[in-house]
């Protein structure tokens, strides 16, 4: 099996990209990142909900659709991350993991030693599964904002 196919590896190669270390640590990175995001995006949502005759006649409107528009960039960030760490913990703790040695079209199966298998265990709970219950709360805030703020726009 190559060696940056093997679970653990990637899971090494996960915790070193500047994208997927927002929720590693804890949650003030996370949060930062995704408000920077929020915050970077927010003018580009004014400026398309501001398209809307009846939105300019209606200033807190206007402002109300563009910020929850904006909670969209901050849910595709954390889905995508939810999905890249759901990855490696699937791979970490399956007994039998799957590669390609060249390419697509040889794919092989290969079957982990016991040792391996419980070094990887322990690294999928005590190392993945913290990080995926982080992102996890803010799935679940940032999906409550996005239905809070529509539901708001509606009373506005």
């Amino acid at each position: 099996m190559p060696l940056e196919q093997r679970p653990l590896q990637e899971y090494e190669q996960l915790c070193r990209s500047w994208f997927f270390t927002w929720p590693a640590s804890a949650a003030a990175p996370l949060l930062r990142a995704l408000t920077i995001a929020w915050l970077s995006v927010l003018p580009l949502c004014l400026l398309v909900a501001g398209g809307s005759i009846a939105l300019r006649r209606d200033p807190p409107q206007l402002i109300a659709a563009g910020a929850v528009a904006a909670v969209a960039l901050p849910l595709l960030l954390l889905l995508r991350q939810w999905l890249g760490w759901t990855y490696v913990q699937r791979r970490l703790l399956a007994e039998t993991v799957e590669y390609e040695e060249s390419g697509w079209y040889d794919g092989q199966v290969w079957e982990k030693p016991l040792a391996w298998r419980q070094q990887d265990l322990l690294v999928a709970r005590h190392q993945v599964a913290p990080v995926l219950a982080r992102l996890r709360r803010g799935i679940i805030v940032v999906t409550g904002l996005l239905l809070g703020g529509a539901a708001l726009c509606q009373a506005l």
